[in-house]
């Protein structure tokens, strides 16, 4: 059997693809079977070479999804301008203007975490990395600049990453209406300010 010259190309293929279906049939109504139907002569051996599951397209495809907004937060996090807590609130800035929370509406996955327990073990794991990779050394950077004092920095970005991407996010725990969301939202400013974490702009507070 002749090797692809081109993977790059037959991933991007298959992902573009999958998020065209996944974002207008939404996740659970697509299969790997519908991928593969619409790949233009793309046989299921060629997408069963690159992803094993439908799960592994949809990692990737939200991967590169974020991708733009990993390469702003490794810019601030770069930065020697800023204070550990500024840095943290423009974090929070990016996060909150990527419309993720669109996509994951658009996509619509089924909040039942054991129907999907293999997205919610990931976006656990995502949580903790980016906790340990961007969070923690912010809060730690603060600590030594003194726009912050919290005792546990590694345990502190964890709760806070933990309760934004699993607890706000309404991907396993839809929110019933607009008022509960902002509800929790200020439960996280609450829980942060109590680690030694204020994550709220003085100007956001005035507005």
């Amino acid at each position: 059997m002749a090797r692809n010259k081109y993977p790059e190309e037959t991933v991007k293929k298959i992902l573009d693809v999958a998020q065209e279906l996944f974002m207008t049939k939404g996740y659970e109504r697509t299969t790997m079977a519908d991928i593969v139907d619409n790949l233009g002569g793309l046989t299921k051996g060629a997408v069963y070479h690159h992803f094993k599951s439908k799960e592994e397209i949809f990692e990737a495809m939200f991967e590169r999804i974020n991708a733009p907004v990993v390469e702003k937060i490794e810019r601030v996090a770069a930065d020697p301008g800023l204070t550990g807590l500024e840095k943290l609130r423009a974090f929070d800035r990016i996060s909150a203007a990527s419309g993720a929370a669109e996509m994951w509406r658009a996509v619509s996955p089924a909040s039942d975490p054991v129907k999907n327990a293999r997205l919610l073990a990931q976006e656990y794991a995502d949580a903790l990395q980016t906790a340990r990779t961007y969070i923690e050394p912010a809060i730690r950077e603060g600590v030594a600049d003194g726009s912050m004092q919290v005792e546990y920095p590694r345990e502190a970005a964890e709760v806070i990453l933990l309760l934004a991407n699993l607890w706000m996010v309404p991907l396993f725990h839809p929110a019933e209406s607009e008022d509960e969301y902002y509800r929790r939202a200020e439960v996280l400013l609450r829980v942060a300010h109590a680690l030694g974490v204020d994550l709220l702009d003085p100007g956001q507070a005035d507005a």
